[in-house]
């Protein structure tokens, strides 16, 4: 092996401490093998071991994994033998573990069709729920129609609950006491408050429901808060009273139309004393420790749902959505639905969540040991693998998935140590129980030889190494201690030249005797080696996640560098898309190095000037405010969503320099909104409270629309036309007057006047009385 050799570089004086070190290092058993100066060289790579002869003496256990029980999956839940449906295979493993060897087994799961369903519907009787209560009379009849098309064999259950009949909570005044409605002008009769009352276990027969709901009224408490949660408790732990099958698929529909009461608020009836998580109806079907006990934590709440295989199903008002939203990232198999102010929609909630609960599989671990790491593979409907998830959603009724599951032991426990663990999907009954071993011990170890002639008879021969009895030094235990003398000190130098023992200890036997110190373990053939003479980080050494073997860490697995603080992890570097750095950085020692411009946030997801970040936040917003969208599935919403302050506007401001504008189509609209990163590192989305939307417009719109157009055109036509000519006839005037401007000319030389006389000259000869005259006649 090139480097350095893990293996050879440690301090394993026995077998069992070599296979500690790494899960490649193996132990040579052979009595004649390596050097009489060095122990350690037995413990090697398994190549190595063989390239220098060992080859048939080898100890080198790993992980396995078998299947003990693997019964196979059904197809229909339905039938005369409902307890021998199996929804998971295989049902029982069996794993023997070597530290550090890691070693995986596969698991598959399988909605199956027509499974039993027992439906417990859990309602507050509070006065404001009491509309709600008038139509939910005929509720079992309806209900029962729309659940035998999902499953033939349907039962269900009724019970109510209004809050602790103690001060503060309630109307505790004598007055009160049959009547705390005495005063009320709005609604002055109703019956006294109450915990939690069951009413009726679970049945087929829905004309009993309904014959329950017929004769209830409502009830009025002091405060807003409900004991909503006291009722959800007794509903999940009186599995006898309420009646749930272990063959079927447990409902429990809490509606209400406000808040619960949780933990410690009980401090302020003086209630002090915690919920023990126990069963305390009476006779008569009462919560009988409503009175004595604290309000249940959201903790035991999981717990108790989990434990018997329930799905919570909260139906609440539009006004308190997002509270019960958050609790069910808090109580794992629980999803909320809106609920209509006087529950008219209550069929079409429970089958729409019921839907949405078989169309996911999730699997929890129960009782994993500390000392044992799981990773999950999860293998979709779309047969792509995703590494550490342990959930596939959009299934339909009949999808198998599949999930790999790798296990790895950290440590090895006290000898002869086994444990178990339970794996099983939420709110299944079905169960994997895993059997867990330890391969801790080598195979040599069981043949060792007391008192052997290959130990001078003063020791133990194991695994090619004599173990020394009190009072007895070196390799063949040939020595006494004290024994001293020149011809052993040559043994005791690393070097000529060299001190004793690295100046760290004594020479006796050949054999050096090293030091102890304050500071931890001097060792090695020389004293050359400690574990505590390593490079630190943070003042700790090797990082914590390393040990110190002879002036280097040898760091565990899953950790590199010269100090062991470089982690070769992904995991912390997947983002919520299951993208490495979210497709934008590199992973180095665990964390995200951006590479992309404008990336930043712990897996490279904030990116504000990234292309496609607008879809991104587009998921969180449908699923956060609408409750849809591809992120739909509450604990998904949660897990992809938790940077997210979401704020709804009436007009979106988009004069901000640093914020992006997002649009997207929803319905022939277009809903937009405003991103930008905040300095704590979440996101700030600013959306419309309503999409904008553009009507359509009519034919007879377009018609008008139309004409109009063509006779703006035939008047700007026109009055082109007329600007034109306008302006040639004005030109034409302007030429007429400049002509005119230049003739100079009288009147009477006017070419084109004439007088109305005209005279002519005759030139004539005539004889008067014998005389010529000359002349003329005018």
């Amino acid at each position: 092996a090139e480097g350095l050799n893990l293996c050879t570089s440690g301090s394993a004086t026995s077998c069992e401490e070599c296979l500690l070190i790494h899960p490649k290092c193996a132990w040579c058993s052979k009595e004649e093998f390596g050097s009489t100066k060095s122990i350690t060289s037995r413990c090697d790579f398994l190549q190595n071991l063989i390239a220098n002869g060992c080859a048939g003496a080898i100890e080198n256990p790993s992980s396995s994994s078998s299947v003990v029980k693997n019964v196979p999956l059904s197809s229909k839940g339905s039938g005369q033998t409902h307890l021998d449906v199996t929804q998971i295979t295989p049902q029982r493993v069996a794993l023997n573990l070597r530290p550090g060897d890691q070693t995986s087994f596969r698991v598959q799961v399988r909605q199956v069709e027509d499974y039993p369903v027992d439906l417990y519907y859990l309602m507050d009787l509070s006065l404001s729920m009491n509309d709600d209560l008038d139509n939910i009379r005929n509720l079992g009849t309806k209900l029962a129609e729309e659940m035998r098309k999902l499953t033939s064999n349907f039962r269900l259950g009724f019970g109510s609950f209004v809050d602790k009949n103690i001060s503060p909570f309630s109307y505790t005044a004598p007055r009160y006491q049959n009547n705390p409605c005495i005063g009320y002008k709005l609604f002055p009769s109703c019956v006294p408050s109450f915990g939690f009352r069951h009413l009726l276990s679970l049945t087929d027969k829905v004309d009993r429901f309904n014959e329950e709901v017929q004769k209830q009224k409502v009830s009025r408490n002091r405060d807003a808060p409900e004991g909503g949660f006291d009722a959800i408790l007794q509903a999940a732990v009186c599995k006898e009273k309420i009646g749930w099958r272990k063959e079927a698929s447990h409902l429990l529909v809490f509606t209400t139309d406000d808040v619960p009461h949780i933990a410690l608020d009980g401090k302020l009836g003086g209630l002090v004393q915690p919920h023990d998580g126990q069963c305390h109806l009476n006779e008569a079907n009462e919560y009988s420790a409503s009175s004595q006990l604290d309000y249940p934590s959201l903790a035991l709440l999981g717990e108790k749902l989990a434990e018997n295989n329930i799905h919570l199903i909260f139906a609440v008002t539009k006004s308190h959505y997002v509270l019960y939203k958050n609790f069910t990232s808090l109580i794992p198999g629980t999803t909320v639905e809106i609920l209509h102010k006087d529950s008219k929609n209550i069929i079409e909630l429970i089958v729409k969540a019921y839907n949405s609960i078989r169309s996911k599989v999730e699997l929890t671990v129960w009782d994993s040991p500390e000392d044992i790491g799981l990773t999950f593979t999860a293998t979709c409907q779309d047969g792509l693998s995703y590494p550490g998830l342990r959930k596939c959603g959009d299934l339909k009724i009949g999808d198998t998935v599949s999930f790999e599951v790798a296990v790895e032991a950290r440590s090895c426990p006290s000898e002869d140590t086994s444990h178990a663990f339970t794996i099983k999907p939420a709110g299944f009954r079905d169960t994997l129980e895993v059997a867990v071993t330890y391969n801790c011990l080598c195979g040599c170890t069981g043949r060792a030889a007391p008192a052997s002639g290959k130990c001078s008879g003063n020791g133990t021969y194991a695994c090619g190494l004599c173990e020394c009895d009190a009072g007895y030094l070196g390799a063949r235990c040939e020595c006494e201690e004290g024994a001293s003398g020149d011809m052993h000190h040559a043994m005791c130098r690393e070097a000529e030249g060299k001190p004793l023992c690295s100046g760290r200890g004594e020479c006796s036997c050949n054999q050096c005797l090293c030091y102890e110190s304050e500071f931890g373990n001097i060792y090695g053939p020389f004293c050359e080696c400690d574990d505590f003479s390593c490079a630190r980080y943070k003042g700790v050494l090797c990082s914590g996640h390393g040990e110190c073997h002879c002036g280097e860490c040898k760091c565990h697995a899953g950790y590199i560098g010269d100090n062991c603080n470089c982690s070769t992890e992904t995991d912390s570097c997947v983002s919520s898309d299951g993208q490495m750095c979210s497709g934008r950085g590199t992973c180095v020692c665990g964390k995200c190095q951006c590479t992309e411009p404008g990336a930043f946030g712990e897996t490279c997801e904030k990116c504000p000037t990234c292309p496609g970040v607008c879809s991104i936040k587009r998921d969180c917003i449908e699923c956060k405010l609408f409750n849809s969208g591809r992120l739909a599935d509450n604990q998904t919403c949660q897990k992809h969503c938790k940077d997210e302050i979401i704020t709804t506007v009436d007009v979106l401001e988009t004069d901000d320099p640093n914020a992006i504008l997002c649009a997207y189509p929803v319905n022939n609209c277009v809903m937009k909104f405003t991103y930008s990163e905040l300095a704590s590192g979440k996101s700030n989305l600013t959306v419309l409270k309503e999409p904008a939307c553009s009507s359509a417009p009519s034919a007879v719109t377009i018609v008008l629309a139309v004409i109009g157009s063509v006779v703006l055109i035939g008047i700007i036509l026109l009055g082109l036309w007329k600007l034109l000519v306008t302006i040639h006839d004005r030109r034409e005037f302007d030429r007429f007057q400049s002509e005119r401007s230049r003739a100079r000319y009288e009147m009477a030389s006017n070419p084109l006047y004439r007088k109305p006389i005209s005279t002519h000259n005759v030139e004539f000869t005539f004889n008067k009385l014998n005389k010529s005259y000359n002349g003329t006649v005018d």
